[in-house]
């Protein structure tokens, strides 16, 4: 570890023994530097789901939106980036987003933002509204349901899988997620959906949200970004296929909602890997306003607002919390392409 990290370390424990008084004074400082926290969500799950690892529930969620109300400044995205490019932007600055499109952003997420006075930002992959299932639910939904001992999926060249704990399950949804998520994208679907065959599971049709569903969050003041139709993985499409997705998601979100829109979401989002330059410039030509990944770090008034990294917080005590998004905001680099 270089010796820059075990000092934030040391720091970050330190906070946590004194309490919270050293730690309003530690916000104040940090936040007077123009740096702006993006949070990251998928789900919000009514209560905590052993399938869905590192998914929140709402009590902790309800939980962490109480301390981002009481101690920093939570801005839609939009005005945020605003703000940084015209260097206006205000102390301990926070944004808050959703990947997906999930219904229990909707029904969970929602009401807790409205209780807060929260606004988000939602991306939101079109071509699983009213009634689609993601590639990565069929999969977790399959081995959730598969009878064991064993789920035996080596017919399709993805092996043999023990399943006769909820720990040997999750490990068996992290495996074969990582098997498929960079297959090309029919067949990566093909395959998911063959392994929910295979397992006798039954795929939701409201795990995803409805076109009212976006309608009422764009009427309730939160903002809609773009990412994609399909959630494919930009690197592995050509051209014209990456073109059609990102537009066509756009026109039909901009069709439910009535309102332009101008920010947009990288699927997987890893700089180099998902997407690239040329992806960058896309967006550009395409006329968006600015773009997030998922590299860690906090967006700066320098950096590529094309290119915003986000950060994912899993505590729910206040300090351990605040602390954590502190040290995110001390990185010196952020990895882009």
């Amino acid at each position: 570890m270089k010796r820059s990290s075990i000092f934030q370390s040391k720091i970050f424990e330190q906070l946590i023994m004194l309490g919270l008084r050293p730690l309003r004074s530690l916000i104040i400082r940090y936040g007077t530097r123009a740096r702006l926290s993006v949070l990251i969500y998928h789900r919000v799950l009514p209560t905590t789901d052993p399938m869905l690892q590192g998914q929140i529930n709402a009590a902790d969620f309800h939980q962490q939106m109480s301390i981002l109300a009481k101690n920093f400044c939570v801005l839609p995205l939009s005005d945020a980036v605003t703000k940084l490019q015209s260097e206006t932007l205000p102390a301990k600055a926070v944004s808050i987003t959703f990947d997906d499109g999930y219904a229990d952003n909707v029904e969970v997420a929602l009401p807790i933002l409205q209780q807060w006075q929260l606004p988000a930002t939602f991306f939101i992959s079109t071509g699983f509204l009213d009634g689609g299932c993601m590639w990565n639910d069929a999969v977790i939904e399959a081995v959730r349901v598969a009878p064991g001992p064993f789920l035996d999926l080596s017919d399709m060249n993805l092996g043999k899988f023990d399943v006769r704990s909820i720990s040997q399950r999750q490990q068996t949804i992290q495996r074969l997620i990582a098997k498929l998520k960079y297959l090309p994208q029919e067949e990566r679907g093909m395959k998911a959906a063959s392994v929910a065959r295979s397992a006798g599971a039954k795929l939701p049709d409201n795990l995803m949200m409805s076109s009212d569903q976006v309608r009422l969050l764009s009427a309730a003041g939160m903002e809609i970004g773009g990412h994609t139709v399909n959630h494919p993985i930009l690197s592995g499409l050509s051209e014209s296929v990456t073109r059609d997705e990102i537009m066509q998601g756009r026109k039909m979100l901009e069709e439910i909602t009535g309102k332009p829109v101008h920010l947009f979401a990288y699927p997987n989002g890893t700089p180099g890997l998902d997407y690239t330059s040329e992806h960058i410039k896309l967006l550009k030509e395409l006329g968006f306003f600015a773009a997030v990944s998922t590299a860690y770090g906090a967006a700066t008034s320098d950096g590529d607002c094309y290119q915003m990294p986000r950060f994912t917080p899993w505590d729910t005590d206040e300090i351990r919390f605040t602390l954590r998004l502190l040290k995110n905001c001390l990185r010196r680099k952020v990895t882009a392409v």
